[in-house]
């Protein structure tokens, strides 16, 4: 009888792996140094952080695709995916406030930050905090077409790659001897 699901041993690696690189993202949140004024060069940081998050998408694809074990690929992908996101939109809207002041509601320090950033992914709506100058506004909006493509579109991926590498893993491979009588001299 064939072994159905991962080894508990993979699992667990799997949990302490993720668990690891989600808590150090947000350790590195509250140690970076983010006093930088806004510049081009803080608008390049955003997109850059933006453009590694689509890396990441597109590498832990491959990896999903490779997997002897796709789903527990695809659940560290979350797992560390979506902190990722979390972590670059809460350091953008902390230097934002901090450089300025009047940018949202209220003051925020690293942890509003955070909380501010969930609440926007969650789509619970504003409460305490809410964007109120034109930068503070367009950064929401693109946190927010972000998350709906993060939902919808790398979602989809992601579980797209996990069918496919679960089905390529039930196929049953072409025995040697029939491959080579298959091949052209």
């Amino acid at each position: 009888m064939a072994n159905e699901g991962p080894p508990g041993r993979d699992i667990l690696g799997t949990a302490l792996r993720s668990t690891a690189t989600a808590s150090l993202l947000v350790v590195t949140y509250y140690l970076a140094p983010l006093d930088r004024p806004l510049t081009a060069g803080t608008v390049l940081l955003l997109v850059g952080a933006l453009l590694l998050f689509a890396v990441f998408v597109a590498v832990t694809v491959r990896d999903i695709l490779r997997s002897q074990h796709p789903k527990l690929r695809a659940i560290r992908a979350l797992v560390v995916g979506v902190p990722l996101l979390v972590v670059v939109f809460a350091a953008t809207y902390f230097t934002v406030a901090a450089q300025q002041p009047g940018a949202f509601s209220e003051a925020l320090n690293r942890t509003d930050g955070l909380y501010f950033t969930v609440t926007v992914f969650a789509t619970v709506g504003f409460g305490d905090i809410t964007p109120v100058t034109e930068l503070a506004r367009v950064l929401v909006t693109v946190q927010m077409l972000v998350g709906v493509l993060t939902v919808g579109v790398v979602a989809k991926i992601v579980f797209g790659a996990v069918q496919t590498a679960e089905s390529r893993r039930t196929e049953r491979p072409v025995p040697p001897d029939m491959a080579a009588s298959t091949r052209e001299p």
